[in-house]
């Protein structure tokens, strides 16, 4: 169990909902982009009324087939920006998604509670200093800057004990922890920096992770984020994300029952309902 921006999660504890609100027009699904005060506000406070429980703002997209990298001041600006605007209409705690330690710092500087590393602590060696100065709780999801060979299951789980052991070093108690196994950020190839290499085929190793995720939480809640990402789209042959919706919802449920404690998701209504099935079904 933990307690992530004061909200419980693992456990005993519901399954929580946080909401994908992205800042980045260069994301790979666009209905999930608000770049207007108008839009940022609408689309946090619907959250908090559809039931999310955390809102996740991204101001740089990290698909890895894509070419989305942006200055660090960019992105920064993106993101304090709908911080502002979020904390003014609902009580949501924010997440931020982020990897480099100069945007975390200035949204930790605002009041942010959470930073979700997808590299895991990794990319910015500078990100150390920053969660030591301000203590957030963590989101940390498993990333590797060399090619990964193996077992997906063993690789997984070493590469986010080798995070834990950053945070520990940054003196993060492991009670403000939760770990992400990277669905979709496993790769042969890609256009940006934030995705790990892999020989074998990406689609089996999303696949064999979420059959597994009881393996790889060791004693910590479990994130998953699958919504409308690549592996729905290969296996269904829709190449829009638009049309992803019923695959995302499955891949959720499926999450749930299989020991996810937080879904993040671009779908929070749907999601919401989903989970409060699943939950009620895998007890």
């Amino acid at each position: 169990m933990a307690k992530i921006g004061n909200v419980s999660v693992g456990g005993k504890n519901p399954v929580r909902i946080m909401g994908i609100l992205n800042t980045s027009p260069e994301s790979f699904h666009k209905k999930s982009v608000n770049t207007s005060k108008t839009l940022i506000k609408n689309t946090a406070k619907l959250m908090e009324d559809q039931g999310a429980d955390f809102i996740d703002v991204g101001g740089m997209s990290t698909a890895p087939y894509l070419s989305t990298l942006i200055s660090e001041q960019t992105e920064s600006k993106r993101i304090l920006n709908a911080i502002k605007i979020i904390q003014n209409f609902t009580n949501l705690p924010i997440s931020v998604d982020t990897c480099r330690a100069k945007v975390a710092k200035d949204a930790l500087e605002y009041g942010v509670e959470i930073i979700n590393d997808i590299s895991g602590l990794k990319y910015d060696k500078k990100m150390q200093n920053v969660i030591s100065e301000f203590t957030p709780s963590l989101i940390l999801c498993a990333y590797d800057q060399k090619v990964v060979i193996g077992n997906s299951i063993t690789q997984t789980k070493r590469l986010l004990k080798d995070s834990l052991k950053i945070a520990k070093q940054s003196n993060i108690s492991f009670e403000k922890i939760v770990l992400d196994p990277a669905i979709g950020f496993f790769r042969k190839t890609g256009k940006g920096p934030f995705f790990t290499k892999i020989k074998s085929d990406w689609l089996e190793r999303d696949l064999s992770v979420l059959k597994n995720l009881n393996s790889i939480k060791q004693n910590f809640p479990i994130l998953i984020s699958v919504s409308n990402k690549s592996f729905i789209g290969k296996i269904l042959g829709k190449e829009n994300t638009n049309d992803r919706l019923f695959g995302s919802i499955a891949a959720e449920t499926i999450s749930v029952m299989n020991g996810a404690d937080i879904i993040r998701t671009h779908n929070v209504e749907a999601t919401k309902d989903a989970v409060t099935i699943a939950s009620k079904l895998s007890k």
